[in-house]
């Protein structure tokens, strides 16, 4: 995130509208992602004006999510502009996401106070119910302070901020002229030696160790911290689906544990006597419900919160602090490096085993429909390597995540906390936005792409060169799935075949529909052209249970 310079003045303009947008705006948020109704109109021109790029979303849970996505992938903080009461309750759904991702996001929402009002809801306690946190501006001569104190709160914190705007305190005039308040001094980290030197001696004496990183690891510098620390200690190096992409070309990575993990990667990281999450939950998605941790397996935590340490399962080594700082003093301090778990032989299989490229599976396609795998690895060597991939939620979503590279934890953005489908093609928007060098990939479910529908409009209209891919099931796959093998009546899940091409192309984006994998000669055309519109496949994908699924279903 952009320093705050405590000597930049703000220009507040004339209202206390003016002077939270421009505030925002001079702390460096540089994009602001909205439906602009009556009650942020002016909020939202205060902070183009102060410099900020407004991105016009078609619905407002989609502008939160752009606003996720652009945020995790840009490390920037973005803003959301949205009108009171409708404007708030249609943007929940992604509120949630970002407050349970721990997103740092500032939401502006105009806010009725009368009661009578049509648009009054208790916006603060909306915020509060799905983990957000809640403010508000109250006075003219606060406005700025309380600005500010939003965005350090994000930013400090890692919180999705809303901050509610009064409509009668927006109008009014704006306090004069103010310097930014200087920032707090941080507290340190109250790291103790004794939980350092009890993972140090863990890592001594650990003989087939594994590092598993998580978002708290998606900052500049980790990768080659615990890059350094794992080839000094012998771990291999795995990541939780957050932070896919973090070791990346290295010989050692195991690339995602948990449900998208390899066969090869899961076998490998059971057998660990260490298992140690960097800035990671360890929770029963990564862990498999607990499944990948031996026995006798030693678990250790690394985190800058320390309420995290140990929330998901039970830990032997808990140590409270950032996980650059601790893997460099871990270095330091580890003293001889040995070979542990970088052997030659789990080197090789590491060559040959591990990704899921390259392991065997009897293809499922018929003449009418592709197998979801065929599809994955085919794209995965169509597509130029540097990419952008944004996954929605579904039965399908194992596919993408587990068969598309990425070249780093900035080309995989997986929105999945509050697990609801739909927001998959907002996250691919903003996640375009914050890496416009690389082919932005939406990986979508048809219920998904149905769902966020809206948006198609929106990547058009902004001339994104993107690429949708639709895993068209024509249901609901992961009900399907779950309730089928019981004898259930499966025609609430079930839908007609759509044609979703044709609702791209109405929407003004190139379009066109997979049975096989030769139909992908129309991407690489696509790739070979000058990508003016956006590029839709509607994938219609061969229907069976995957394996991410059924792996997480048994944990029920």
């Amino acid at each position: 995130m952009d320093p705050i310079d405590p000597a930049a003045p703000v220009a507040p303009g004339n209202t206390v509208a003016g002077a939270v947008g421009s505030t925002l705006a001079r702390l460096g948020v540089d994009h602001v992602f909205g439906v602009v109704g009556s009650g942020n109109f002016h909020l939202t021109n205060a902070m183009t004006a102060a410099g900020a790029r407004f991105v016009a979303a078609r619905h407002e849970c989609g502008a939160v999510v752009m606003a996720d996505g652009y945020t995790r992938m840009s490390g920037r903080l973005a803003a959301v502009s949205l009108h009171q009461g409708p404007g708030l309750t249609n943007a929940m759904t992604g509120i949630a996401e970002a407050a349970k991702s721990r997103t740092p996001l500032v939401v502006l929402a105009a806010d009725v106070t009368e009661p009578r009002s049509n648009f009054h809801v208790d916006q603060h306690a909306l915020a509060t119910a799905v983990g957000a946190t809640a403010m508000r501006v109250t006075a003219a001569e606060s406005a700025v302070d309380t600005t500010v104190s939003a965005y350090r709160t994000a930013v400090t914190e890692r919180r999705t901020v809303l901050l509610n705007l009064p409509l009668a305190v927006q109008e009014m005039p704006a306090a004069g002229p103010v310097a930014l308040p200087a920032p707090p001094a941080g507290e340190p980290y109250a790291t103790s030696g004794d939980e350092l030197a009890a993972l140090v001696e863990a890592l001594r004496s650990a003989e087939r160790p594994v590092f598993v990183a998580g978002r708290g690891a998606r900052l500049p510098g980790s990768r080659e911290a615990l890059s350094d620390l794992a080839g000094a200690c012998g771990a291999l190096l795995a990541t939780s689906a957050v932070a896919k992409g973090l070791f990346h070309g290295d010989p050692w990575s195991l690339d995602v544990s948990g449900g998208f993990a390899t066969p090869l990667a899961a076998e490998l990281i059971t057998a660990a006597d260490l298992i140690v999450g960097w800035g990671c939950a360890l929770n029963m998605w990564t862990m498999r419900h607990g499944r990948l941790i031996g026995p006798d397996a030693t678990v250790a935590q690394v985190d800058v919160d320390s309420h995290a340490l140990g929330a998901h399962r039970d830990i032997h080594i808990g140590v409270h602090g950032p996980v650059i700082d601790t893997a460099r003093a871990a270095l330091e301090a580890l003293g001889t490096a040995h070979t542990g778990y970088r052997t030659e032989a789990v080197r090789e299989r590491i060559a040959a085993e591990g990704r899921w490229r390259d392991v065997p599976h009897d293809d499922d396609s018929t003449p009418d429909h592709i197998d979801p795998r065929a599809l994955s690895a085919a794209l995965d060597e169509l597509l130029p390597a540097e990419r952008v991939v944004s996954v929605d939620s579904g039965n399908f979503m194992g596919y993408p995540s587990a068969y598309l590279s990425v070249p780093d934890e900035n080309g995989f953005c997986f929105t999945q906390a509050f697990q609801s489908i739909g927001l998959g093609l907002a996250t691919a928007i903003g996640a375009a936005l914050a890496q416009p060098s690389r082919l932005p990939v939406a990986a979508l479910g048809d219920g998904g792409v149905l769902m966020g529908a809206a948006e198609l409009e929106t990547v058009a209209r902004l001339g994104i060169p993107m690429l949708a891919v639709v895993y068209d099931d024509a249901g609901y796959g992961a009900e399907v799935h779950h309730f089928g093998p019981d004898g259930h009546d499966l025609a609430t899940v079930r839908f007609p075949d759509t044609d979703i091409a044709a609702i791209a192309r109405g929407n003004g984006w190139e379009a066109a529909q997979v049975r096989t994998v030769s139909d992908l000669g129309a991407v690489a055309t696509w790739l070979a052209g000058d990508r003016s519109r956006p590029m839709l496949v509607d994938a219609k994908v061969t229907s069976a249970p995957s394996w991410w699924l059924e792996e997480a279903f048994r944990g029920h």
